[in-house]
């Protein structure tokens, strides 16, 4: 058998789970306010206890920090502030003896306008780099095109040098590769297979789905030969070990996700899609125009991506990411019922086919917050609350925006007990602490059975036991019930029952039926079990049952 043959058969990523560490704010060990490598080195026994298999890295390559880290300066260099390449390693060669692999975050839409490559690119049209980048010709003050950039304003940035217009879909600070170009290409390959040669375990990919815009035709997503260059990706680099590879891609549908996630493994192991994430909001506008959760579309969502994929891709799960408010906050109670509706969430999202994705903090059930504006540290966030300021929109509606959908909810600095700024830096943080670390932190969960993270914990251990996590086929159960969201999972060995009550209401079974004493309740987010036919307020149960023994 070939190598690449057995590498395909390994496919580990199946039955693991994934740990995301936004470096900046997970632990800080030389009190400088911002977070870094040796201080996760020091946390890796806290994640062996959890029992994940690989930490996805947010950026930790140089960086001028315009969007904190997402703007590369140097991508075979760790930035000062997190470290040396040195500690880089460490935390490979360490991670690895606690049985956790190593998933780098990769930039690869854009750089950072500080990267040595676009310093030479606009020297001059001759230069050989100029054409690493995006260039059109025009007239200052007249850009190409009106397209704007997703931090707002313009999508061009006039260069006096070279009397020409880059492009850049995020900052002005982060012009946008030339994937057309195989001279970039090959670098950008080389640079790859660098870090696999340093034992990385797999690679996110920022914003993969626009590696082949036309902005002529003002295509930013899907671009005509974007496949062609992802294929050509994976042979050139992932293929060559045994890696993990999850891009993200707003703009997938599951039709897309099938070439993405392709068994043959010719592009990635997973994407991840938004489809659900951007269900309460306004359709046809922005995430910070708000709307209820359409619950039963959130059903027929995960419902369509669970059987389309099936043995033709692969799902990943998640919540929550560092773009992302808390999901305990954002569709759950974080008030009176947080804890049971944190672990509600769990369960309902591990029971499905994919590879789970847990976002650091999310085990412990941290909150978004609520802070004055001047205290918001994101690009986007103060970008949108200028904006809408001058567009006229009140400032309490631009702050209740804010409080709900701010990517800052996502980064203030993970709470490890109920010390001085939750136990994460001994000096002054580059973010300000959620208040609330004195009652929600790591310290007073981890012993605590009843825990959230007992939940996770369990949740990650059941994966490994049954392979109907990996291996079974979904069908919702009661798909046009409006509170609960149930579904079953099936191989022809094993059955795996899910069964949660997504909101706050007491609520019986939609159907009276005798108790099928058969199944065994693998875990249950309450004590116990009062009436099996009545769920509580965001109770979630899930059951196995081997079919031999029927």
């Amino acid at each position: 058998m070939k190598k690449e043959e057995k590498i395909q058969e390994k496919k580990w990523w199946k039955n693991a789970v994934i740990y995301q560490i936004y470096p900046r704010s997970f632990s800080d060990s030389n009190g400088d306010g911002i977070g870094d490598l040796q201080g996760i080195i020091s946390k890796l026994d806290y994640l062996e206890q959890l029992g994940i298999d690989a930490i996805w890295l947010s950026p930790v390559c140089r960086s001028p920090q315009d969007d904190n880290g997402y703007d590369i300066s140097d991508y075979q260099d760790i930035d000062p502030i997190f470290g040396s390449l040195k500690d880089m390693e460490e935390l490979i060669a360490k991670a690895k003896e606690h049985r956790i692999r190593i998933i780098m975050d990769l930039v690869l839409n854009h750089s950072s306008d500080e990267h040595y490559w676009f310093q030479e690119a606009k020297k001059s049209r001759e230069n050989p780099y100029h054409d690493y980048y995006i260039w059109r010709d025009g007239v200052k003050g007249t850009p190409p095109n009106q397209m704007k950039a997703a931090f707002g304003g313009l999508a061009w940035e006039w260069v006096s040098e070279v009397e020409q217009y880059y492009f850049h879909q995020f900052s002005v600070k982060q012009p946008d590769l030339n994937w057309e170009n195989p001279k970039l290409r090959k670098e950008i390959y080389d640079m790859i297979n660098w870090w696999i040669e340093k034992g990385v375990g797999g690679f996110r990919l920022d914003v993969i789905d626009q590696i082949a815009k036309e902005p002529d035709r003002q295509i930013t997503s899907n671009g005509p030969r974007l496949h062609e260059f992802l294929k050509e990706l994976s042979k050139e680099t992932f293929q060559k070990a045994d890696l993990v590879t999850v891009g993200e891609a707003w703009s997938a549908t599951t039709e897309f996700a099938k070439l993405y996630s392709n068994p043959d493994n010719s592009e990635l192991s997973m994407v991840f899609q938004f489809e659900h994430i951007c269900l309460d909001q306004e359709e046809g506008k922005e995430k910070w125009d708000l709307s209820p959760l359409p619950f039963l579309k959130l059903k027929e969502v995960f419902s369509r991506w669970q059987k389309e994929l099936y043995q033709k891709g692969w799902n990943s799960l998640f919540w929550n990411n560092h773009d992302l408010p808390r999901i305990v906050s954002r569709w759950g109670n974080d008030e009176v019922y947080r804890v049971e509706s944190a672990k509600m969430l769990a369960i309902l999202l591990h029971g499905m086919q994919g590879t789970p994705y847990i976002y650091q903090g999310e085990e412990l059930g941290m909150t978004n917050v609520a802070y004055p504006i001047e205290e918001y540290q994101d690009i986007e966030t103060k970008n949108l609350y200028q904006e809408r300021l001058e567009k006229g929109y009140p400032k309490d509606e631009i702050m209740r925006s804010i409080y709900a959908k701010s990517r800052d909810n996502a980064r203030t600095p993970m709470q490890w007990n109920s010390q001085k700024n939750a136990g994460f830096t001994e000096g002054t943080p580059w973010i300000k602490v959620n208040p609330n670390y004195l009652e929600i932190n790591a310290q007073s969960q981890i012993e605590d059975a009843d825990s959230i993270f007992a939940c996770y914990k369990n949740l990650i251990r059941l994966r490994k036991e049954y392979p109907v996590f990996a291996d079974g086929e979904f069908q919702m159960l009661w798909e046009q019930d409006e509170h609960i969201f149930a579904y079953i999972r099936t191989t022809k060995e094993e059955q795996l029952a899910v069964i949660c009550n997504f909101f706050e209401q007491t609520i019986s079974f939609p159907q009276t039926q005798k108790e099928d004493t058969s199944w065994k309740l693998l875990i249950c987010n309450y004590k116990e079990i009062d009436q099996p036919m009545i769920l509580r307020p965001y109770e979630a149960r899930m059951y196995w049952k081997n079919k031999k023994d029927v």
